[in-house]
């Protein structure tokens, strides 16, 4: 590691600016960290007295707006030559949040990735006519968030998050400020519409903690006729078709505008009434457009997605991979996984 001149750090976050001081470089990992911050250089002792912070120090600070009384203006780390790059870098990251920050369409990737996650929807505007009336409403979420320092909490502005807030069910809620928090396994659970406060917001948090609460499913309709080859699985059935432990399930997960998907539909109906007779089978699709998968061992990260999940082990499915998704190769995956096959000639 190449020797550092003495320098301070400063990260002001929302414009999000690095400052060094009494030096011209600083060290690499924050450099490294220019894309998603701002870095300014400075070499002026006003600003280190202003800062109450000497040489080789590293502070980051965050915007007036965002500082609260429930959390320190300002974190500060010794930067000897020796300190490494990459603890600089954790150092920076720990601390790029304020207690409850403001979640944006264009920092919500970098920022705020991390789970559990509450988010605290409404007219969020920080501009000097509505300042005042979305930090009243950002106070309230303070008193909340300074009590559970193991989840991340943010406000957010209801129209740039209209399409979270309808899924969530929330849309026509009729309240002026709505919450919700996601989860790691990607579910998502809506706080019952009523008027906000902290103690509705830490009644809805606490309830999250204990498991108390039950998701919200994106879903179409239950149909209302299932009795093709093909078994239709929509959010709220997931559970009781995908999830029997009773029965071995092929589901596919498909776009209805994948051409690939529609290629596959003949085979994958062939494939269904080829195991017509077999009772512990059930071969099964879900629109992963227009439902959520209910379970975080089923990731659909592209169309079309085909698990097999064996009986008694639903947490472990298999997913198809590498081969052709033609008849001859989807019965021997289904073959080789399959728990419950009757193995007798005229079936198979």
């Amino acid at each position: 590691m190449r020797p550092r001149k003495a320098f301070l750090l400063l990260l002001l976050l929302g414009l999000v600016q690095l400052l060094a001081v009494a030096g011209a470089e600083g060290p690499d990992e924050a450099n490294n960290l220019r894309e998603d911050y701002k870095f300014h250089h400075t070499f002026s002792t006003e600003i280190a007295k202003f800062l109450k912070v000497s040489q080789g120090q590293l502070v980051v600070m965050q915007p007036e707006k965002f500082q609260s009384k429930y959390e320190p203006r300002s974190h500060m780390m010794d930067v000897q030559g020796s300190t490494q790059d990459s603890a600089i870098k954790d150092f920076v990251l720990k601390y790029a949040l304020p207690l409850v920050g403001h979640r944006k369409v264009s920092n919500d990737a970098k920022r705020y990735t991390r789970r559990p996650l509450v988010v605290v929807y409404y007219s969020v505007d920080f501009s000097f006519d509505y300042r005042a009336a979305t930090q009243f409403w950002r106070s309230k979420v303070l008193e909340v968030a300074k009590d559970f320092p193991e989840y991340t909490f943010a406000i957010a502005d209801e129209e740039d998050y209209a399409g979270e807030v309808k899924d969530l069910g929330l849309s026509e809620s009729g309240e002026d400020v709505n919450a919700a928090i996601l989860d790691e396994s990607g579910k998502k659970f809506a706080m019952e519409p009523e008027e906000f406060d902290s103690d509705t917001l830490r009644e809805f948090v606490t309830a999250f903690k204990k498991g108390k609460l039950k998701p919200v499913i994106k879903s179409q309709p239950v149909p209302k006729n299932n009795k093709g080859p093909v078994k239709v699985v929509v959010g709220k059935t997931f559970d009781s078709i995908v999830m029997d432990p009773k029965k071995d399930v092929l589901i596919e997960f498909y776009a209805p505008w994948c051409g690939h998907c529609k290629q596959l539909e003949p085979v994958y109906n062939s494939l269904a009434k080829k195991y017509k007779g077999q009772k512990g089978l059930v071969i099964a699709k879900m629109d992963a457009t227009a439902n959520d998968v209910p379970s975080d061992r089923y990731k659909v990260e592209g169309f079309p997605t085909i698990y097999f999940a064996p009986s008694g082990d639903k947490k472990n499915p298999v997913k198809f991979e590498g081969g052709d998704r033609d008849l001859e190769h989807l019965s021997k995956f289904i073959e080789e996984h399959a728990t419950k096959l009757s193995r007798t000639k005229e079936e198979l």
